[in-house]
């Protein structure tokens, strides 16, 4: 799964960066020999950049890079830790649970049955003497 989501956003990075239209006044470019240095005056980030096909493709630094994929991987295995975690939580309930539902129930059911003895015992009362 790790491999998959860095191969995804080592294609997407790319894609994403050089589509994006970003504020011009934040980010600054700087040349350096046949590259150049673009730096994100919002985030402090710094990417390298190089001139393909007459587009701009802009790739992290390598310390950024380290520490993206570190963020990756921490977010991977978060993600597992909770899948982990909804898959021990679909456990069946322990007995003193399945007990206390149980006396829940039975004392709803036995106030539910006294209200409906309650109406037939009104409704008798109230019955019209039968005619013969």
């Amino acid at each position: 799964m790790k491999n998959i989501t860095l191969s995804l956003a080592l294609v997407l990075i790319p894609l994403a960066v050089s589509a994006a239209e970003p504020d011009p006044s934040r980010f600054q470019l700087e040349r350096s020999g046949d590259r150049f240095v673009r730096l994100d005056r919002q985030t402090g980030a710094m990417s390298l950049c190089e001139q393909k096909d007459g587009a701009l493709v802009c790739r992290m630094a390598a310390d950024e890079r380290a520490a993206y994929e570190g963020e990756l991987d921490r977010l991977a295995d978060r993600v597992t830790a909770l899948e982990n975690k909804s898959i021990v939580n679909k456990a069946l309930p322990s007995d003193a649970e399945i007990d206390r539902s149980i006396g829940i129930m039975e004392r709803w059911m036995r106030s539910f049955m006294g209200i409906v003895k309650e109406f037939q015992s009104e409704d008798q009362g109230n019955a019209l003497p039968q005619k013969t």
